[in-house]
């Protein structure tokens, strides 16, 4: 048996999930076929009836015939009813029993009309079992309990005024209110079996969409951390590339040794934002990282960073006071060693000419304390179009690494930022 409003499914939208039935449509209620399927219910039109429906519908038309007609038979041998009354019954029987193809469309209204019809007619009474049970199917309880109630109501009055004449009155009002029971509480068997399926349905698609939610979620996180290590890399090259450049525009007449060691620089740091770029790409292409490049700069490599810096021409001053760099955790001692590559090239952006601090303190247990200081700039200097991203991205670097970072003007004028990670005690597996 299918029903308009088999479980109650939530509306999936256009484009949303696929169908998840691809079994033979035929052996499928079409009312259970359309929550399957939304295809057929965007579609704007009431499903036809499938193969089933069909042969389901026939045998309930057919069973609804034979209950009336072995009614019609011991109506015909009561001696108390009537010949005219007799014939109308049998008609109002057959109108009930025609009525029974409308099952699917109106389950409620025809158990509805079927109740006063088969308190007074015999041969109705299949009908009204059929549409008791589709109504246990299609609708929720609280439709069944009234109508299934007034049936059970009328049970001992009909019998009262209509006694039949093989079986006592107690028996048959036994026997009408045990049937009246079993038949709705099959038809609620089968419309949970069918809640049953589709909210397994429902389960189904909430997985398939949370998983790709999730799909989503780690892309763009990966992106993120790519996007993070592009700015972070690429912008300390390339403040390298412009500040030689400019000095060798507007210093024409260096001498050829100090020309020739700043086209160096300028050769290398190219060569390493070149190197840079194709390994971020390559990742972008093979989805994954690549084992065989490079290895990621640590707080070992902070040395090469500031002897960069100081070839560059800025003034920097590094006081580092961890016994052992290389006892810091791979993934700490990067997060700051970037935290000091992006404070010098702030430095160099924003503070041109000034002496900069880079100061490393820690020890195990008590974390690791990165500060990178400037002093305020000399004159004007031309605002950086950009800035500000390269902090928000190192706050969040350091958050996840456990730590916090902070950053402003101090009360000379300067700027500073300082960051804290965490250090365990221990071996740490990174």
């Amino acid at each position: 048996m299918s029903g308009d409003n088999a479980g109650q499914a939530a509306p999936v939208p256009p484009g949303e999930a696929p169908s998840l039935f691809t079994g033979p449509r035929w052996l499928i209620p079409s009312a259970l076929l359309r929550e399957l399927d939304p295809d057929t219910e965007r579609a704007g039109r009431r499903p036809r009836r499938t193969a089933r429906d069909w042969v389901v519908d026939f045998c309930c038309f057919a069973l609804a015939v034979l209950i009336g007609m072995i009614a019609m038979e011991s109506l015909v041998e009561n001696p108390h009813v009537p010949v005219g009354l007799a014939v109308v019954d049998q008609v109002i029987g057959a109108l009930a029993c025609a009525a029974v193809w409308l099952r699917r469309r109106w389950p409620l209204g025809l158990a509805v009309a079927l109740t006063p019809v088969t308190f007074v007619s015999d041969t109705a009474g299949g009908a009204g079992v059929i549409a008791l049970f589709t109504l246990a199917v299609h609708r929720p309880f609280r439709y069944v309990a009234w109508v299934g109630g007034v049936n059970v109501a009328l049970v001992p009055l009909f019998y009262w005024l209509r006694p039949d004449g093989d079986i006592s009155y107690l028996v048959s009002v036994v026997f009408a209110v045990l049937l009246t029971v079993a038949i709705v509480g099959w038809g609620m068997f089968v419309r949970a079996k069918r809640q049953l399926l589709l909210s397994l349905r429902d389960r189904a698609r909430r997985a398939e969409t949370e998983a790709r939610l999730r799909a989503e979620q780690a892309q763009r996180l990966a992106r993120e951390a790519i996007a993070r290590e592009m700015h972070d890399v690429l912008a300390h090259r390339l403040t390298l590339l412009s500040v030689h450049a400019g000095a060798l525009e507007f210093r024409p007449d260096a001498p050829p040794a100090q020309t020739a060691r700043a086209a160096g620089v300028i050769r290398e740091s190219a060569h390493e934002a070149l190197q840079d770029l194709r390994e971020i790409i390559g990742v972008l292409r093979a989805g994954e990282p690549d084992d065989t490049g490079r290895p990621q700069p640590t707080l070992g490599a902070l040395d090469t960073l500031v002897a960069e810096s100081r070839q560059a021409g800025m003034k920097v001053s590094l006081d580092q006071r961890v016994g052992d760099p290389a006892a810091v955790p791979s993934s700490v001692g990067r997060t700051a060693y970037r935290i000091a590559q992006e404070g010098l090239t702030n430095a160099r952006k924003h503070a041109p000419g000034t002496e900069v601090t880079v100061s490393v303190t820690g020890a195990p247990g008590d974390g690791l304390t990165v500060r990178v200081h400037n002093p305020p700039p000399e004159g004007e200097v031309p605002p950086v179009p950009g800035s500000g991203q390269g902090l928000i991205g190192l706050r969040e670097r350091a958050t996840l690494a456990g730590g916090r970072l902070e950053h402003g003007h101090t009360p000379e004028g300067g700027f500073e930022v300082r960051a804290w990670l965490p250090w365990a005690c221990g071996p740490v597996l990174v």
